[in-house]
């Protein structure tokens, strides 16, 4: 039997056009070396319209990658709408990878257009001659930084100049399965990997981002995404917050604790993300965990108590938040035995590969031979994590495959003997390798670095 719902394509643009037409009032704040600067929606969704008339103008192909190295701006913001919504593809570079990483994803992905703030033009610059498919570079001034002299016979553009010449574009439907935009993994081997998001699959995350057992973003939050919008989609927030309608606090460059603190200060921000390195700089105790990937759009898993843990005391609770969480509404999960399909018991102590599927989760790589092996037989995500589910879903991350070790064939996880070995008073640092062994195939091999003054036996 048939349904009798409509079927409207879940495309980004109807995320822009819920910001424009109801939360216009609302406002992104950026930071910039400069100074502080404010927009709000309204003006945001006007410039972000005359964008998609500039990539035209650029002729940048109907389905085009549209590239970005810069950091969480409005400027930013105005690109990860206005690429997707007339159809082009954003690619957002990620600054910190190594120079051949760079020039290989620029080239992989064939980037027609880079826009880049001018603070760090410097790093892309001695690239730019070996970069095959870009036809335009566009730069966006936050405050500080040269246009290098030399741009290897690329087309330099201010990107103010082109909107001020540019007249608003209308948006059209765009098929929701076609690609709204793509990020490489920073792999720790061979060259970084492809994940391209689909405008279905960024809607829906949006809204696993927006619900109460997410991340919660809604109209009545201010967020301050730390977490770069050039890393998996910036958590969705970015996404997030246009939909929700929730004020934007934009953290620009400078992520040292001062400043991130005093944007918390300042601006009072409801709802604050970053990884651990940043938030160890500003705060005493982290109010929440999330767990995610590239892979995974990221947000796969968020770690949130239940009611009836909100009762334990503070020690239990602190220990709960150690994990990482319950796989969000729309995500399944398993854990298998390493190598197989097999499941463990969700007993919270048998560990296995921790694997992921959903209508968010990538089902391969962009045009990457290497993409059979990060995918089960049946089509699940291999995340490369070890761990271990409870009877309620909530999941603790205790190893990567990589560095488990086979003996005897069993599983033995490097972090668990390093974590035994730190605990000892005498040990400062502790590292376990697998080394070959004529009859257990691996033996584990514990380096260790004493305390000074310390001396230790074998016992």
């Amino acid at each position: 039997m048939p349904g009798s719902m409509q079927d409207v394509p879940l495309s980004v643009h109807h995320l822009f056009d819920r910001a424009e037409r109801y939360f216009g009032h609302k406002t992104i704040t950026t930071a910039t070396a400069s100074g502080i600067e404010r927009t709000t929606y309204a003006e945001w969704a006007v410039r972000t319209r005359k964008l998609g008339t500039v990539l035209d103008h650029l002729g940048i192909s109907a389905t085009g990658r549209v590239a970005t190295f810069a950091w969480n701006t409005a400027r930013h913001l105005e690109l990860y709408f206005a690429a997707p919504c007339t159809g082009r593809v954003l690619h957002t570079l990620n600054i910190r990878l190594f120079p051949e990483q760079l020039t290989y994803i620029v080239n992989h992905a064939e980037d027609e257009v880079i826009f880049v703030d001018k603070s760090i033009f410097g790093l892309l610059a001695p690239l730019l001659p070996t970069f095959e498919t870009v036809k335009h570079l566009v730069v966006m001034d936050d405050g500080k930084g040269d246009v290098p002299a030399d741009t290897a016979g690329i087309p330099v553009h201010d990107y103010e100049a082109l909107l001020a010449a540019a007249a608003p574009a209308t948006f059209t439907e765009v098929p929701e399965h076609t690609a709204a935009s793509m990020c490489y993994t920073s792999g720790t081997t061979g060259n970084p990997k492809g994940v391209v998001y689909t405008h279905r699959s960024t809607f829906l995350h949006t809204m696993a981002t927006m619900m109460t057992d997410g991340l919660g973003a809604s109209e009545r939050d201010k967020i301050l995404p730390v977490v770069p919008m050039f890393h998996a989609n910036a958590w969705g927030l970015a996404h997030a917050a246009v939909a929700s309608g929730a004020d934007l606090v934009m953290p620009g460059p400078d992520l040292s604790g001062p400043a991130i603190a005093n944007l918390i200060v300042n601006e009072r921000p409801t709802i604050a993300a970053g990884v651990p390195t940043i938030w160890m700089g500003v705060l005493p105790e982290l109010k929440g965990r999330a767990w995610g990937m590239t892979e995974t759009s990221p947000i796969a898993a968020v770690c949130h108590l239940d009611s009836d843990q909100l009762l334990l005391d503070v020690n239990a609770q602190a220990d709960l938040r150690t994990q990482v969480g319950r796989i969000v509404f729309g995500v399944e999960c398993r854990v298998v035995e390493p190598g197989t399909t097999t499941s463990v018991p969700w007993d919270g102590e048998s560990s296995g590969e921790l694997q992921c599927r959903g209508n968010w989760i990538a089902a391969t790589y962009y045009n990457d031979e290497r993409a059979g092996e990060s995918f089960s037989v049946d089509g699940w995500l291999r995340t490369g994590d070890v761990a271990a589910v409870d009877a309620r879903g909530r999941i603790r991350l205790l190893d990567r495959t990589k560095d488990l070790i086979k003996s005897g064939g069993e599983w033995i996880s490097s972090v668990e003997i390093e974590n035994e070995l730190m605990a000892h008073p005498g040990i400062r640092e502790a590292a376990v390798i697998g080394v070959l062994h004529p009859k257990w195939s691996e033996r584990p091999l514990a380096c260790v670095v004493l305390e000074p003054g310390t001396s230790l036996s074998k016992q």
